[in-house]
């Protein structure tokens, strides 16, 4: 058998963070957990195979330009304008004392000061993923809470991006003068940025459009990964740029395009696999044994990140116009470090800031406190409950009235729409004219600010892929109704409401024709596939036109839904519905003979 290093090393990779993943989410774990502990597994420092770390980090590389290419995309200036009060100065006052806090430590451990300062800014920055995950999974995201935590930690990438611009300046590397490296690196990434806002922003949506005419899904597909990865070298190769700051500039150009949408459902295969061997890569890096070695530093470390992080954002509490509650959702929300502070790290690594072990340090801090947040984000009623029994620390974190979220009007006896494309939209409508209330799940972020301007209710968060419809109130539902055309997401969606909700009315629409038996299986109450759909509707016409009885035609098409739309003619409900209406067509005749 032939050798084929890639090919194992990326099979190894997927598998054990399928098998991590699959575990971490058993436990309510996010799934980033269960990727770097299968990196721990097949890493250096545990027995058994060794992936290649070399072929991993550079399938990794592939995962930081499509993950920053998405954060480019969802990038709107809008969302953090409209939290700009509290995002704004909170998150750069809370990353500055939370980066000061973390050069302290690592003075006291004797550290340089340019390694602390790499610390410091790694742990000042929270996961995206792991923030928008918790908040999804407990119908957050799309509240007035939820909209600060997005404002904050848009903010808190910005800098991501400023701060991997500035820190060759600090490289023991650079001969220069850190002012003179600082403002050239400065320079460069703004003619960088000015080309693409000013340029690109005119060219790749232009090249979108044009692409769309060749009617090829292919060369669309192949249009976005090459706008991507092209963006990200050359903003590398002629800029001296990151990696990351192209595809984070190439995602915003995008997102000007009509087809951002588009290119967002087309980019995300590839964005999820690359980015699941960029943690993989991570894991691979991280020693068990400094937990033997150097316990003080790890656990030190970590309890700056989840302690320290939290208590600062409490503070910070106290002087923004925000309810206590809002703010201690935001301190459990952010006391957690992932892929920005990998990126920071990692660059400090390859600057030669940071040494192999310190970095070590700093991704068993991150591992620790990701795995920690969850059960944090369990016993918030009891932090709260804990804060509530000291009067007068509550009134002073509790100063300003809370905003009201949804009513109980939307939440009982009301119908719950899954998706907001076409199908979803005209639900909305006709509900909305016979006055029906109704809740709708939508992933969208762009479409949920249009249904939040209309005053419509919205959870936003991925039915297919979070745990968002637990709090859609199902069980006091009217009736669940689920349009979205990805045949895994609706199944996932169709056997969750139907494990929460078995008694309510649950409507779906299938993708395939192996999809409706499958929904049907999973519970759905009704399974419509509108590809068939269409030809009952002409088969309908048509019969009734040749003089066939319209109830006779009518039961026959409904044994066809009954079976799955299967046109075979082959149950023995479509047979004896068949068997019915072929003597219709004599009955319907009859009269006119007799005229």
């Amino acid at each position: 058998m032939q050798d084929y290093p890639i090919l194992i090393n990326i099979t190894v990779a997927l598998v054990a963070a399928f098998v991590g993943g699959i575990i971490a989410r058993r436990l309510k774990l996010p799934a980033l957990v269960g990727y770097l502990l299968a990196g721990i597994v097949i890493g250096p420092f545990t027995p058994g195979f060794v992936g290649d770390q070399h072929t991993i980090r550079e399938l990794a590389d592939l995962g930081i330009i499509f993950l920053l290419f998405g954060v480019g995309l969802h990038f709107s200036l809008r969302d953090l304008w409209a939290v700009r009060d509290i995002a704004l100065p909170g998150a750069i006052l809370q990353m500055l004392i939370c980066a000061s806090l973390g050069i302290l430590l690592t003075r006291f451990w004797g550290w340089e000061l340019a390694s602390g300062v790499v610390l410091g800014l790694s742990i000042a920055v929270a996961s995206t993923v792991v923030v928008l995950r918790n908040l999804m999974d407990r119908g957050l995201l799309n509240t007035t809470t939820g909209q600060v935590a997005v404002g904050w930690l848009v903010q808190e990438d910005l800098a991501t991006v400023l701060i991997l611009v500035l820190l060759p300046a600090f490289s023991a590397q650079s001969t220069q003068p850190i002012w003179l490296t600082a403002g050239l690196a400065l320079l460069k990434t703004a003619i960088f940025a000015a080309i693409m806002l000013f340029v690109g922003i005119r060219i790749i949506p232009w090249a979108l459009q044009h692409i769309v005419h060749f009617r090829s899904r292919e060369l669309f597909i192949v249009a976005v990964v090459v706008i991507t990865l092209g963006t990200a070298l050359g903003a590398a190769a002629l800029f001296g740029v990151s990696l990351a700051l192209g595809a984070f500039l190439a995602g915003v150009v995008v997102n000007e395009s009509a087809y951002s949408h588009q290119v967002e459902i087309e980019i995300l295969p590839f964005r999820e696999t690359f980015a699941v061997l960029f943690f993989v890569s991570i894991g691979m890096l991280v020693n068990p044994l400094l937990l033997v070695t150097r316990p003080a530093e790890v656990f030190s470390l970590a309890a700056l990140i989840i302690i320290g992080k939290s208590l600062i954002i409490l503070v910070l509490g106290l002087f923004f116009a925000r309810p206590a509650r809002t703010m201690l959702i935001l301190a459990v929300s952010l006391n957690q470090i992932g892929e920005f502070s990998f990126l920071v790290g990692q660059s400090g690594l390859a600057l030669k800031l940071l040494t192999q072990e310190q970095y070590q340090l700093l991704l068993m801090g991150a591992l620790f406190s990701i795995v920690i947040n969850p059960l944090i984000f369990w016993g918030l009623p009891w932090i709260e409950k804990g804060l509530r029994s000291t009067p007068a620390l509550w009134r002073r974190l509790d100063r300003h009235a809370p905003v009201p979220e949804l009513t109980d009007e939307v939440q009982h006896n009301h119908v719950v729409i899954v998706g907001y494309g076409r199908v979803g939209q005209h639900l909305v409508e006709v509900l909305t004219r016979l006055d029906v209330s109704f809740l709708v799940v939508e992933l969208d972020a762009g479409r949920v600010a249009e249904l939040r301007q209309q005053g419509i209710p919205t959870l936003y968060g991925d039915a297919g892929d979070s745990e968002i419809l637990l709090h859609a109130h199902l069980p006091t539902a009217r009736a669940v109704v689920i349009t979205i055309p990805d045949a895994v997401a609706a199944a996932t969606a169709v056997a969750t409401a139907h494990s929460v909700a078995p008694d309510v009315l649950l409507l779906a629409r299938a993708a395939t024709r192996d999809n409706v038996r499958q929904l049907t299986e999973l519970g759905a109450t009704s399974v419509i596939y509108p590809e068939l759909e269409g030809g009952l509707a002409l088969l309908d016409q048509a019969l009734i036109r040749l003089g066939y009885s319209e109830q006779k035609v009518h039961q026959y098409l409904e044994a066809v839904r009954q079976d799955s739309y299967d046109l075979t003619i082959s149950s023995p409900r479509e047979q004896e519905a068949l068997a019915k209406l072929r003597p219709s067509l004599a009955l319907q005749e009859q009269p006119r003979g007799s005229e």
